[in-house]
């Protein structure tokens, strides 16, 4: 089968850094589908992981962490889903990545595709509402809104029971949301606005982005490179309850110390080059903590099946319409030369929203 990988991690512009493969379409593990890929997504991930460094693959290696497609066949144990159903999903970092025409991966980390979304609009969402949506519901507990009948007395957005009955009110609780116009942010703003009603604080530096965030419901826009406090008070603000920092974490701890509320809590996804100093976090007794989306399925927890439940669930909400496809930009059809060019666009560090290819 066709696919795209490397053998050597290489800067970008060199045109052995990824390659145009043929490999062995593979062969299902118990609980595993095998994915005809139809489009995928490229994660600021996938560039870190083929960053240069002194290494050589005797077999080639292929990236990508985000894909929607459609179950081709299922491992002996499989009982999620069936052939023909369409799915999105993520995958794990430990095994070889979905730039390929078939992707082997365990079904109980992939949901179903959301029925209003193309295959391409629906692979820009999956690794970055996994990682959102547990930074703010599982590793910050930030509690649910309530829901408001609609005209009939019923509550309807497009969740399950289940979940619907779990939501509560959040007392006008803020989030600052840290590099607010990249994928995580982009589908974070709408989580934290949609389902949990909160007020919205997103980093922005450039008019493009700004109106991004505020597109997708953030309630106010800061710029990140000036200081928080000062930008705070121009929008009427002292503190806030969350923040979930995306980027620069060394470059915004000060930053994020001045600004967040006694008690609250911080969660960061972006490992630190060095050293931080957490000691301004002490004296307000703040919360910190990580979020890694590939966590579960690297290390199969008591709850990994909890990445499909979710997926299957944002799947809801993007057919009710309370959440939104985070594609911004397609670089049409997967190959060596097309993935360089999103691999390029990644490492500029300015990307808004998510980037997409098909097959």
């Amino acid at each position: 089968m066709r696919g795209v990988g490397l053998h050597k991690y290489l800067p970008i512009d060199n045109p052995e850094s990824l390659l145009d493969i043929e490999i062995p379409k593979p062969e299902p593990r118990p609980r595993d589908l095998v994915v005809q890929v139809k489009a995928v997504s490229v994660n600021p991930v996938d560039a870190k992981v083929r960053s240069p460094k002194d290494k050589i693959e005797s077999a080639p290696r292929v990236l990508g962490w985000d894909a929607a497609g459609i179950v081709d066949g299922v491992g002996p144990r499989a009982t999620l889903f069936k052939p023909g159903d369409e799915v999105y999903y993520a995958g794990v970092i430990t095994r070889p990545g979905c730039n390929s025409e078939y992707h082997a991966v365990d079904e109980r980390i992939v949901g179903r595709k959301p029925r209003n979304l193309s295959f391409e609009e629906a692979a820009a969402l999956p690794l970055t509402t996994i990682t959102a949506w547990e930074a703010l519901f599982d590793r910050m507990a930030i509690p649910l809104a309530v829901l408001e009948p609609d005209s009939t007395g019923e509550v309807n957005v497009g969740v399950s029971p289940t979940v619907a009955s779990a939501f509560r009110r959040t007392s006008g609780h803020s989030l600052l949301i840290v590099g607010g116009a990249g994928g995580v942010g982009s589908i974070a703003i709408q989580l934290a606005k949609h389902l949990a009603g909160m007020r919205v604080i997103a980093t922005a530096s450039r008019p493009e982005s700004a109106d991004w965030c505020r597109t997708l419901g953030a309630d106010d826009v800061i710029d990140h490179h000036r200081p928080f406090a000062e930008e705070f008070k121009r929008v009427g603000l002292d503190e806030v309850d969350y923040i979930f920092c995306l980027n620069s974490t060394e470059q915004h701890m000060q930053n994020m110390a001045d600004v967040i509320k006694p008690q609250g809590k911080l969660c960061l996804i972006v490992e630190t080059k060095g050293p931080v100093n957490i000691n301004p976090f002490q004296r307000k007794s703040v919360a910190i903590c990580w979020e890694l989306m590939f966590t579960r399925p690297m290390f199969e927890t008591f709850d990994m099946q909890a990445q499909h439940d979710l997926l299957s669930e944002v799947a809801g909400l993007v057919e009710s319409g309370t959440l939104r496809t985070t594609k911004r930009r397609s670089f049409g059809k997967l190959n060596a030369e097309s993935l360089r060019q999103a691999h390029r666009a990644i490492e500029k560090g300015d990307t808004i929203g998510k980037i997409t290819l098909t097959f």
